[in-house]
Protein backbone atom coordinates (compact mmCIF):
# COMPACT_ATOMS: atom_id res chain seq x y z
CA UNK A 1 0.00 0.00 0.00
CA UNK A 2 3.02 2.53 0.96
CA UNK A 3 5.20 1.46 -2.03
CA UNK A 4 2.11 2.29 -4.48
CA UNK A 5 1.20 5.11 -3.10
CA UNK A 6 4.61 6.76 -2.85
CA UNK A 7 5.60 5.54 -6.10
CA UNK A 8 2.37 7.18 -8.44
CA UNK A 9 2.52 10.47 -5.79
CA UNK A 10 6.43 11.06 -7.05
CA UNK A 11 5.68 10.35 -10.13
CA UNK A 12 3.63 13.29 -10.38
CA UNK A 13 5.98 15.70 -8.93
CA UNK A 14 9.17 15.11 -11.02
CA UNK A 15 9.91 16.04 -14.70
CA UNK A 16 11.33 12.17 -14.90
CA UNK A 17 8.40 9.75 -13.53
CA UNK A 18 10.06 6.56 -15.80
CA UNK A 19 13.16 6.97 -13.38
CA UNK A 20 11.41 6.42 -10.07
CA UNK A 21 11.73 3.27 -8.22
CA UNK A 22 10.82 2.85 -4.60
CA UNK A 23 12.41 0.23 -2.31
CA UNK A 24 11.41 -0.81 1.26
CA UNK A 25 13.63 -2.72 3.37
CA UNK A 26 12.82 -4.38 6.90
CA UNK A 27 15.38 -3.14 9.31
CA UNK A 28 13.85 -4.47 12.37
CA UNK A 29 10.56 -5.37 13.72
CA UNK A 30 8.53 -3.25 13.05
CA UNK A 31 10.51 -0.65 11.29
CA UNK A 32 11.10 -0.38 7.30
CA UNK A 33 13.42 1.89 5.47
CA UNK A 34 11.54 3.47 2.65
CA UNK A 35 14.14 4.79 -0.63
CA UNK A 36 13.11 6.49 -3.43
CA UNK A 37 15.28 6.28 -6.37
CA UNK A 38 14.76 9.35 -9.04
CA UNK A 39 16.37 11.09 -11.78
CA UNK A 40 19.32 13.12 -10.41
CA UNK A 41 17.67 16.68 -11.77
CA UNK A 42 14.45 15.54 -9.82
CA UNK A 43 16.17 15.27 -6.20
CA UNK A 44 15.21 19.02 -5.79
CA UNK A 45 11.68 18.62 -6.34
CA UNK A 46 11.10 16.12 -4.16
CA UNK A 47 13.14 17.48 -1.15
CA UNK A 48 11.01 20.98 -1.97
CA UNK A 49 12.19 24.06 -0.31
CA UNK A 50 13.57 23.56 3.31
CA UNK A 51 12.62 20.42 3.15
CA UNK A 52 8.82 20.67 3.02
CA UNK A 53 7.96 18.40 0.20
CA UNK A 54 9.94 15.45 1.77
CA UNK A 55 8.61 16.24 5.50
CA UNK A 56 4.74 16.41 3.45
CA UNK A 57 5.75 12.99 2.09
CA UNK A 58 7.05 11.67 5.28
CA UNK A 59 4.11 13.51 7.34
CA UNK A 60 1.67 10.97 4.74
CA UNK A 61 3.73 8.39 5.13
CA UNK A 62 2.89 8.44 9.33
CA UNK A 63 -0.25 8.26 8.93
CA UNK A 64 0.25 4.65 7.61
CA UNK A 65 1.79 3.66 10.77
CA UNK A 66 -1.75 3.59 12.20
CA UNK A 67 -3.00 1.10 10.18
CA UNK A 68 -0.24 -1.15 9.87
CA UNK A 69 1.89 -0.08 13.46
CA UNK A 70 5.01 -0.31 11.54
CA UNK A 71 7.69 3.05 11.60
CA UNK A 72 8.93 4.75 8.29
CA UNK A 73 12.25 5.99 7.53
CA UNK A 74 12.30 7.95 3.81
CA UNK A 75 15.26 8.38 1.74
CA UNK A 76 15.78 10.85 -1.65
CA UNK A 77 18.73 8.91 -3.79
CA UNK A 78 19.77 9.69 -7.28
CA UNK A 79 19.27 6.31 -9.35
CA UNK A 80 21.93 5.17 -11.14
Amino acid sequence: MVKEFLLSYTKLLVNNPEDISIEIEEVDEGFDEITIFANSEDIGKLIGKEGRMINSIKTVISGCKAKGGKNYRVNVKASE
